[in-house]
């Protein structure tokens, strides 16, 4: 009895502290955005084409590629134009297609909260202004990589914020940024002869992934799996259509909450790797048990609070044991000089070096 007592004390302990980055307000309840993208009604009613456009709801992403692969420049041209934010969100259209009609979606809306992501420089490989928002940003030359990385955030990110001023190397934008430099350093193999000029967009693309709805604050949202289940499915799709477009299999970088994401995504992608960071748990028991043939790796800064965080799993509260314990079995990343919970990113950290290491497939 007294087991069961002490059991049920650090469930109800989980859910007052398991959350995300941005601090200990309570949490309010989200509603997940599921489901195809808007403006599938109409897409699905199109019939310009003599037959039926792939239904966002069920096509897989390789039968997207294939219908769009059977069409000329006019024609993929005119379904931007016609329907942007189902062109820009279907997963298997040309990565091309998808930035032009995620730049027409955000204009569209004419909310300044979305404004500077419609900027010409900008490739936004998703956009969905549903709910908080979604949104999902490559930097780098996705289509020629030949390395792919995926972050993966926590609780209090969306669409809305995601150009919000942070401290720098934090927030999914930050994190893909710091990445994406610290695989872009030369290495001593890299110093040949023409290696500059192949570097200059780099080998690695990263894509900062804010598909799924977060999260808000510090309540049941983060201490329970619904919000995550719900976005696992997403990645899961998501990690299919970078298949669908000729992409090389990703890394998934997964920050707290996040990390409950790709724990219940993991069997269901290509992933090579999967790595998670001040994570609460992966919803397994042990790296074993996510069924995946990636290699897991975890890390845990110092002083990141995440460690206070009762590692349990009672009547869905709760993620499950820590990924950064030995009988867990994931392969360790050095992070005793990451400072809190969102500065595993940081440059010059042991943590970013063994990233961008894994990140180019350096890492064993």
């Amino acid at each position: 009895m007294r087991r069961f007592g002490r059991t049920l004390v650090t469930a109800a302990l989980a859910v007052a502290v398991v959350g995300g980055t941005a601090g200990w307000a309570s949490g309010d309840s989200q509603s997940a955005v599921t489901g195809p993208p808007p403006g599938s009604t109409a897409w699905r009613a199109d019939t310009a084409y003599g037959r039926a456009l792939p239904d966002p709801a069920t096509a897989t992403p390789r039968e997207v590629a294939r219908f769009f692969a059977g069409l000329d420049d006019a024609g993929r041209a005119a379904l931007v134009r016609s329907h942007p934010l189902v062109v820009g969100n279907l997963d298997g259209a040309p990565l091309p297609l998808r930035y032009e009609a995620n730049r027409l979606a955000v204009a569209a809306t004419g909310d300044a909260r979305y404004a500077s992501l419609a900027a010409p420089d900008r490739r936004i490989l998703a956009f969905d202004p549903r709910g908080r928002g979604q949104v999902a940003e490559v930097f780098g030359d996705l289509e020629h990589a030949a390395h792919v990385s995926v972050i993966v955030p926590g609780s209090d990110n969306d669409a809305a914020s995601y150009d919000a001023r942070r401290t720098p190397h934090t927030g999914p934008a930050g994190m893909a940024r710091a990445l994406r430099t610290a695989t872009s350093a030369p290495t001593a193999a890299d110093r040949t002869p023409g290696a500059a000029a192949a570097a200059a967009d780099g080998p690695v693309a990263v894509v900062a992934w804010t598909g799924y709805t977060t999260p808000v604050g510090v309540g049941l949202d983060a201490a329970d799996g619904r919000l995550a289940a719900a976005g696992a499915t997403r990645l899961a799709r998501f990690t299919a259509g970078l298949d669908a477009v000729g992409a090389p299999d990703p890394v998934l970088f997964c920050h707290s909450y996040g990390s409950v994401v790709c724990g219940l995504a993991a069997r269901h992608t290509d992933a090579s790797d999967v790595v998670a960071l001040g994570s609460p748990g992966m919803r397994a028991d042990t790296a074993d048990a996510l069924h995946t043939g990636a290699r897991v790796w975890a890390a845990r800064g110092p002083s990141d609070w995440i460690a206070d965080v009762p590692n349990v799993s009672l009547a869905g509260i709760g993620h499950g044991a820590d990924p950064t314990s030995a009988a867990f079995g994931a392969r360790r990343v050095p992070a005793a000089d990451v400072q809190g919970h969102a500065g595993y990113f940081t440059p010059g950290t042991q943590s970013l070096a063994v990233f961008a290491a894994i990140a180019k497939g350096e890492a064993w």
